[in-house]
């Protein structure tokens, strides 16, 4: 399983970024309002960066920043060991701000990020073959931070997306459709048919390009 502790597990930069549009555009066309989906992805938050997103509804969340210099991600389980809300006065664990490069230290102050909510941060230069994380003194348990059941959803798993759909949406998707959206096959009607979806073509057009899915006609 994708974790702080496993992060080799986690695909690369380009991959990480395809399977977060992936999982936005799946949401997107079984979900309309975008306040009700756990996935999203802002392919111009910022004229140089890209933004992936996950909440769960519960006040757990993730956020991954996409830009040239590589990719920083930091999360937040709130029922995790290592949550700063568990010490007082509350204060982010010893040593997951640790190490992280000049290049993305602006970040850490970014309003949307929320860096004060954060029980674990990685990332990874678009030039480094590893990602990288903090010196850290895990706290007890096989989850401590939150990392491997949110980092989890990321390793581009059909059957990992269906499984979340019937439990989040209540809805049965076919494999074979999630598996078309893994390969970023062009959205189309036609594509829009495999999904138990009433969402047409045309009201899922400004959801892609906000994505930075291509559509097909």
């Amino acid at each position: 399983m994708i974790s702080t502790r496993n992060l080799e597990a986690l695909p690369s930069i380009s991959e990480l970024r395809r399977i977060m549009q992936s999982l936005a555009m799946l949401d997107a066309i079984i979900e309309e309002e975008w306040e009700s989906r756990s996935f999203s992805f802002n392919a111009s938050w910022s004229k140089t960066e890209e933004m992936g997103s996950m909440r769960n509804g519960s006040g757990d969340d993730l956020f991954a920043v996409f830009c040239e210099t590589g990719c920083f991600l930091r999360g937040f389980d709130h029922e995790s060991a290592m949550s700063p809300w568990y010490q007082k006065p509350p204060k982010i664990w010893l040593g997951i701000l640790e190490n992280i490069p000049t290049e993305f230290s602006k970040l850490l102050v970014e309003p949307a990020l929320h860096m004060e909510d954060t029980t674990y941060c990685i990332w990874r230069r678009a030039n480094e073959p590893q990602w990288s994380r903090g010196t850290i003194q895990f706290a007890d348990g096989a989850d401590p931070d939150g990392s491997e059941w949110m980092l989890s959803r990321f390793d581009g798993s059909a059957e990992a997306y269906v499984a979340y759909a019937l439990e989040y949406f209540e809805v049965v998707v076919p494999s074979a459709a999630v598996d078309a959206v893994f390969r970023h096959e062009p959205l189309s009607s036609q594509l829009l048919k495999m999904f138990p979806s009433s969402r047409d073509l045309s009201g899922l057009l400004a959801d892609a390009t906000e994505i930075g899915y291509g559509v097909g006609f």
